[in-house]
């Protein structure tokens, strides 16, 4: 392993492989079976689960791009079976959350970013070259498209996918398809609802929630008010009218007609 340099308090599990040029900072933990590339930088406060590859390049745990930052401890917490490609770069948290945290099986592609505080849940695709800025939510089973950048506090529902090249100022409620410039609805998600085993009926649930919501021209507290009048409640519409109701920076646009 030429010119590989790991601190002697990092702490490696088992079956650890390591590629050459290799930096492993102090206070850095890894869990078993994991894979680490050529010339990647694992800075101090990082937290690796098992079975996890990360390839060429990536820099992990870097110092916050954030003005506010001044040193204070902060981790970055990765959990189990992701894959991280090649020149990623993941931050750590800042004083605002302590750490910034990515969940299980996901896949970053090359070139990505994800910012200081961020919370990335399981099972997503992030492309080729994403970028992410600060504290950003994503949940589970989403999938955002290349070149697309991501504003600071900005929430992206579950089971949603961004087009690429997309520019994602508003947040993005659950289950459906996302494209155009402006960002606005373009559709419920339905290959990736059917490839989780959502029914065709709770599909047809889905896009009669979101017709109400984003194509029969109301505004949006009269559309939530309608929504929870016309349609019984289930798990699908109660996260649809929490997300839109919680959300801070407004949701994205609907159709364009």
């Amino acid at each position: 392993m030429k010119d590989t340099f790991i601190h002697k308090n990092a702490v490696l599990g088992n079956n650890i492989s390591l590629g050459n040029g290799v930096t492993i900072e102090q206070d850095v933990v890894i869990g078993n079976n994991s894979q680490i590339g050529n010339n990647v930088t694992i800075l101090s406060g990082t937290r690796i689960g098992e079975n996890c590859q990360i390839h060429s390049n990536a820099v992990l745990g870097g110092m916050p791009q954030d003005l506010k930052y001044r040193g204070e401890y902060t981790l970055l917490e990765i959990g189990d079976n992701n894959i991280i490609r090649e020149f990623v770069t993941i931050n750590k948290g800042t004083i605002s959350k302590g750490k910034t945290s990515i969940g299980n099986s996901n896949l970053i592609m090359s070139n990505a970013h994800i910012g200081h505080d961020c919370v990335i849940g399981n099972n997503s695709i992030i492309g080729f070259s994403v970028g992410m800025a600060g504290e950003v939510i994503v949940q589970d089973w989403v999938n955002i498209s290349g070149l697309t950048a991501i504003h600071q506090f900005s929430i992206i529902g579950e089971h949603t996918m961004i087009s690429g090249l997309s520019r994602v100022v508003k947040d993005v409620p659950p289950y459906i398809i996302v494209a155009h410039e402006p960002l606005r609805f373009a559709g419920v998600n339905t290959v990736g609802l059917k490839r989780r085993e959502f029914t065709s009926d709770k599909i047809d649930e889905l896009r009669s929630i979101y017709r109400v919501l984003f194509q029969e021209k109301r505004n949006t507290k009269f559309a939530l008010e309608l929504i929870t009048e016309k349609f019984r409640k289930t798990v699908e519409r109660d996260k649809i009218l929490s997300f839109v109701k919680q959300s801070n920076r407004g949701i994205i646009k609907g159709y364009e007609f």
